[in-house]
């Protein structure tokens, strides 16, 4: 792996993918063993886990690893995680596994694609998951809805032996795994870089963020917008890609890259924020933009937001010292943002050039949260911080 580039949540990528040897052996008996074809949203989690996108984990949850999820956002040994990756099946599934038990998972043309080996089977408490994690039992948000309708009784929680990734026919070109990704950017030269998360067409401010963004962390641009699940209603991803293509000529010259990421998103803000810069350092990144209600699904049955407008900020700083630690080339880092100086009469962001923050211990600044008086009618930036990880001290 790289060695300028930022380590991994963890520590190290986890791949998944087994040997040729060992994918031999396993499909050679994978026809004695129970097996379940995969729902789209479950399959965009197993892609992103074979291929280290969801690293540090090896599997889906155990019920351990799931409980401590979903109560205070770590895996049982403490590593900071905050959306329950789970595979649930239905009662006909469930019941007929426990310990020690195998299960094929495949695609929904019926190609096998892992191998779960059964630690946890159990029936969880879905209206206590939606609560903790999504903070809410309004069915109109879509998380809920998705686990009170079509989501199976039991959850199957163990370690995944990938056979091989899933197929797409579209945009191959712009498909990367992490260790892809991380290759393609140390190719470039890269050392510094800003991810965008999107899962909505870009539009004139969005390019202005991204310019100021790569000028004030002196990092170049890497546009990472979901092609998995998102919300309801949301554009087809296929018109999206379009309209970001069209949109890469106007960044900076040699220094933006798109690439796509299969991501299912749960509409989880806060939480699901984290997740999000989570996912973009197992690429490769170091920064990442936190919008403005981040993750949002709008509003609730009496019309107001689920999430408040810079709630996903401000749990990226309470979380700031438990991002882990890691190597760079420049030695210790942690996870940091501040907000960005504005004027006083227009409200909107200074130049970088002209006003900077600084963290703690490091000789980088970056672009921050941009937030507009009550009342204002002014246009606000339409994402609120970078969350950066520079080289410095290590807080943890």
């Amino acid at each position: 792996m790289p060695d300028h580039l930022i380590a991994p949540h963890g520590g190290r990528l986890v791949e998944l993918i087994s040997t040729p040897e060992r994918r031999r052996e396993l499909l050679g008996r994978a026809a004695r063993w129970p097996s379940w074809d995969l729902s789209a949203r479950q399959l965009c989690d197993l892609e992103l886990m074979l291929g280290g996108g969801f690293s540090p984990l090896r599997g889906f949850l155990g019920r351990t690893d799931y409980e401590s999820v979903c109560a205070r956002m770590r895996l049982a040994d403490g590593t900071l995680w905050p959306i329950p990756v789970t595979l649930d099946v239905p009662d006909a599934v469930g019941c007929r596994l426990g310990p020690g038990a195998k299960l094929v998972l495949r695609d929904p043309e019926g190609v096998p694609l892992a191998v779960l080996h059964v630690d946890d089977a159990w029936r969880p408490d879905r209206e206590a998951e939606a609560q903790q994690v999504l903070g809410t039992s309004d069915e109109v948000h879509p998380g809920v809805a998705h686990l009170r309708r079509r989501t199976g009784s039991w959850y199957v929680g163990g370690g995944v032996e990938g056979l091989g990734r899933p197929r797409h026919y579209d945009f191959r070109e712009l498909r990367h795994t992490p260790a892809e990704l991380r290759a393609e950017l140390a190719r470039r030269g890269w050392d510094r870089v800003v991810a965008f998360q999107t899962r909505n067409p870009m539009h004139r401010a969005h390019l202005e963020l991204l310019v100021r963004a790569a000028r004030a962390t002196d990092a170049s641009l890497l546009v990472h917008p979901v092609v998995g699940h998102t919300r309801p209603g949301d554009i087809d991803h296929y018109t999206r890609v379009r309209c970001y293509r069209a949109v890469m000529p106007s960044l900076p010259a040699g220094r933006a890259m798109l690439s796509l990421l299969p991501l299912a998103m749960r509409m989880a803000g806060p939480r699901e924020a984290v997740w999000h810069a989570i996912i973009r350092k197992n690429h490769g990144a170091d920064h990442f933009i936190v919008g403005r209600d981040h993750a949002g699904p709008g509003m609730d049955r009496n019309g107001r937001p689920f999430y408040d407008p810079y709630q996903a900020q401000d749990l990226m700083g309470r979380h700031r010292p438990s991002w882990g630690s890691g190597s760079c080339r420049s030695g210790r880092w942690s996870m940091w943002w501040t907000p960005t100086p504005t004027c006083r009469r227009t409200r909107f962001p200074t130049e970088p050039g002209r006003a900077s923050s600084r963290a703690p211990g490091c000789g980088a600044s970056s672009i921050r949260a941009v937030r507009s008086p009550p009342g204002s009618r002014r246009p606000r930036s339409p994402a609120s911080c970078v969350a950066a990880v520079p080289p410095g001290p290590s807080r943890v």
